[in-house]
């Protein structure tokens, strides 16, 4: 759990659903510090692709993947961790 750890956080959820892009941003607001990048990608009329970039200590990403996955009518999500590098061969 206090390991340095890197993940990719992918979500999708439909943008009509009241105040979901509200919620998703008020939490990582809340972490802005362990998200190092994101990417929003519009897959059709309806449907939202963000893909997160998080770094930190592992027990800190997974809290923010399970806060932003946990969130009412997100539709699909998965979180990637890895070692920031230092630890890889």
């Amino acid at each position: 759990p206090d390991t340095e750890a890197m993940g990719t956080l992918t979500l999708v959820y439909s943008h009509e659903v009241r105040e979901i892009a509200d919620k998703l941003n008020d939490i990582q607001h809340q972490y802005f510090s362990n998200i190092i990048s994101t990417v929003h990608v519009h897959l059709d009329e309806h449907n939202c692709l963000e893909v997160l970039i998080l770094c930190g200590k592992s027990k800190t990403v997974k809290n923010i993947a399970d806060r932003l996955l946990s969130i009412k009518n997100v539709r699909h999500g998965k979180l990637t961790i890895t070692s920031p590098g230092n630890h890889l061969l």
